[in-house]
């Protein structure tokens, strides 16, 4: 859908890459080898991206990092529809209907680092969750999505390699 909309595969593998996780910071050269594209489609579409306003620059001794910009007018809006791309509107909606006491909803893996491999790792932690419900639920949200997906309960999670969906 958002890929008929946004015709470079490059700019729209940047948004998911920032606005998926704004957070995520990215150069020039590891988002050309991470993306395995050359530095001049990368370059072409950051300078695009951040004289538009969409990304902010930041100076890091000799290299320069760049971040989605959450000060921009539009910037919910567009992680939302990234998200929503994604498919962690419905993902998350699948978890919450019927597993019962989440406390949290967290995304790790790839998709925490802006990267859209297709396998989604989710941590669901709280209690009395009806932990039976996952093997069907995570079929059943494979399938809404058109993603794999590896559902994990009330395990410990790092911080800066995660993003929270939900928090009660």
């Amino acid at each position: 859908m958002l890929d008929s909309l946004i015709t470079s595969k490059t700019r729209l593998r940047l948004l998911i890459k920032f606005f998926s996780n704004p957070e995520i910071q990215g150069h020039l050269r590891g988002l050309a080898d991470e993306f395995g594209e050359s530095t001049n489609a990368i370059r072409k579409e950051l300078n695009n991206l951040a004289e538009a306003g969409f990304l902010v620059r930041i100076a890091d001794k000799n290299k320069i990092e760049y971040q989605a910009n959450p000060h921009h007018p539009l910037f919910n809006n567009l992680q939302d529809l990234i998200r929503k791309y994604l498919g962690f509107d419905r993902l998350l909606e699948a978890v919450l209907e019927r597993m019962g006491d989440v406390d949290e909803v967290v995304l790790t893996g790839d998709y925490a680092r802006g990267m859209d491999s297709g396998k989604i790792e989710v941590l669901v932690n709280g209690s009395s969750l009806n932990e039976d419900y996952l093997q069907h639920l995570s079929t059943r949200v494979e399938e809404l999505i058109e993603r794999k997906v590896n559902f994990r309960v009330n395990e410990s999670f790092s911080s800066k390699e995660s993003l929270v969906l939900y928090k009660k």
